[in-house]
């Protein structure tokens, strides 16, 4: 599946649904966001049961301040709303897929009912 483009008017659509979304904070000018493209671009072959979203910071400047973006690349991967990871820098390809089958293995009853009990609490 070829990344999607995410911007402020689809943001929550795509990234709220109940899958893994990965999202690639980036800029053209950026050469280690340049460099990760490939990577990225791969593992959204590899892995097509899961969601690929691009975020360009320059063009979405609102979204990228509302996460707090201060360093690109920053990948995020959300699963079911709940951001699990969010980190800047360049993976390799092994890096990648290690971070997406650990999200795969997250037990999200567990990570719901710790969102219940911290926003109650």
């Amino acid at each position: 599946m070829a990344t999607v483009e995410l911007t402020t008017e689809n943001f929550d659509e795509v990234v709220g649904g109940s899958g893994i979304v990965l999202v690639d904070f980036w800029a053209e000018w950026c050469g280690p966001c340049r460099a990760f493209a490939p990577t990225y671009e791969a593992a959204s072959e590899k892995h097509e049961d899961l969601v690929f979203g691009k975020v360009d910071t320059e063009a979405q400047q609102e979204l990228a301040a509302t996460f707090g973006i201060r360093s690109i690349p920053t990948l995020m991967i959300v699963r079911e709303g709940v951001v699990l990871f969010a980190q800047p820098g360049a993976l390799p390809g092994n890096a990648l897929d290690s971070l997406i089958q650990q999200a795969r293995d997250v037990d999200m009853e567990e990570v719901h009912a710790k969102v219940k009990e911290a926003q109650q609490g």
